[in-house]
């Protein structure tokens, strides 16, 4: 069987999560991956823990859910853990309307988000 066009096939030192449908702008939710991708996981994990957006807390149950992943199905060593990935995708965009004058009407669009972490294994240098 082939690989499908946008699955990404992962190395034996990597480890993925998403989180799906998550109530918020696409954009916000970047301004969270961005202060997170890069970092060790413990150090991420307390980024995300201390943040005041409200979206960081969705963000953390995702980045906990893939260190483990990494340690139950790919037996990674959590110490050494760096958060490789942490990409943004568009979900849905409910669509609903206000009334305004004259007739007419306001649309609102209330969007919501995806998130995907990806763990890799790194080692130290002595």
């Amino acid at each position: 069987m082939g690989q499908k066009k946008n699955e990404r096939r992962f190395s034996d030192t990597e480890a993925m999560a998403k989180g799906r449908m998550i109530k918020t702008s696409p954009q916000k939710l970047n301004l969270v991956a961005q202060t997170i991708r890069g970092l060790k996981v413990e150090k991420a994990l307390a980024e995300l823990s201390f943040s005041r957006k409200r979206v960081a807390q969705n963000v953390k149950k995702v980045l906990e859910s893939a260190i483990a992943n990494a340690e139950n199905n790919h037996d990674l060593d959590i110490d050494s853990l760096v958060v490789d990935q942490a990409f943004v995708g568009k979900n849905i965009v409910m669509k609903r309307w206000r009334a305004r004058a004259r007739g007419r009407v306001g649309r609102i669009h209330k969007p919501f988000a995806e998130i995907t972490i990806v763990v890799k294994e790194v080692e130290e240098a002595a």
